[in-house]
């Protein structure tokens, strides 16, 4: 392989990533030998590796669970994120009422309020779709109302001059124009709606990467938390990345994928 393809394959935007775990399981090793931590406070890398292929089996069935609840509440998320953003952003009068009460409704800790999904709904996916839809809830709101409300009011009003309508000044230059602060919103709440749905396996459920982290803290089996982490955090890198994906698709002429539009035409 020539050295400049070798260079590319090396620092491209997907081995980085790879290459930089690699680096902190490396580290992660080597400051276990070094300082002799002991097993019960921090396991080693392949103790951790070897948790993950003996319970795969049981991790990818708790992992779809935990999964299920993220979709769902993301899901939530933008089926009613996304109109009341547009009412905040073309209604003053919402936007007084409603807003204060979101951002109040933020300030409230999920983990203190989610032991009331679990009494009002029981123990099945209903309270873990809840606890994800509360988290992810805000950002796509805010990032929205944001969008639409940094629309150029120069375009508006040369809409206007040419007597458009409202309906295609929206679909033309307002929605345009709003969608990467609507995509950046749901790339944060797509990670919350993860944290979301782990808060109500936490307070009550019998399934999911919540409920066996649980377990593995009550048993102090700190291999198989590690192991149940790394899946967490692969749930929320994948759903990231699938966002990332969307947004490629659909707005491919945004400055931030413009290099891989122009290579792509």
């Amino acid at each position: 392989m020539r050295p400049a393809l070798w260079h590319r394959v090396l620092f491209s935007a997907w081995t980085r990533p790879v290459l930089l775990i690699v680096i902190l399981l490396v580290v992660w090793d080597l400051a276990i030998r070094l300082f002799g931590i002991k097993p019960y406070l921090i396991p080693a890398p392949e103790a951790v590796v070897r948790q993950l292929i003996v319970e795969w089996p049981r991790l990818w069935r708790e992992s779809l669970v935990t999964t299920y609840a993220t979709l769902g509440g993301f899901a939530l998320s933008i089926l009613f994120g996304i109109p009341m953003a547009l009412m905040i952003a073309y209604s003053r009068t919402v936007e007084s009422f409603v807003y204060p009460l979101l951002v109040f409704s933020q300030s409230v800790p999920k983990i203190a309020i989610a032991p009331l999904f679990v009494v009002w709904f029981g123990f099945g996916i209903i309270p873990k779709v809840i606890c994800a839809f509360m988290l992810g809830f805000f950002p796509v709101v805010v990032s929205t109302v944001a969008g639409f409300k940094s629309v150029e009011p120069d375009m508006l009003d040369l809409a206007r001059s040419m007597k458009a309508s409202k309906l295609s000044t929206f679909m033309r230059i307002s929605l345009p124009q709003a969608m990467p602060s609507l995509f950046a919103g749901l790339k944060v709440s797509v990670t919350l709606a993860v944290v979301g749905a782990v808060v109500g396996e936490f307070v009550g459920s019998n399934s999911g990467i919540g409920y066996l982290l649980q377990i593995a803290n009550g048993n102090f089996d700190l291999p198989l938390m590690f192991a149940a982490l790394t899946v967490l955090s692969g749930i929320g890198v994948l759903l990231f990345v699938a966002v990332d994906v969307v947004e490629r698709l659909m707005i491919p002429w945004h400055a931030s994928h413009r290099n891989d539009f122009t290579a792509t035409a």
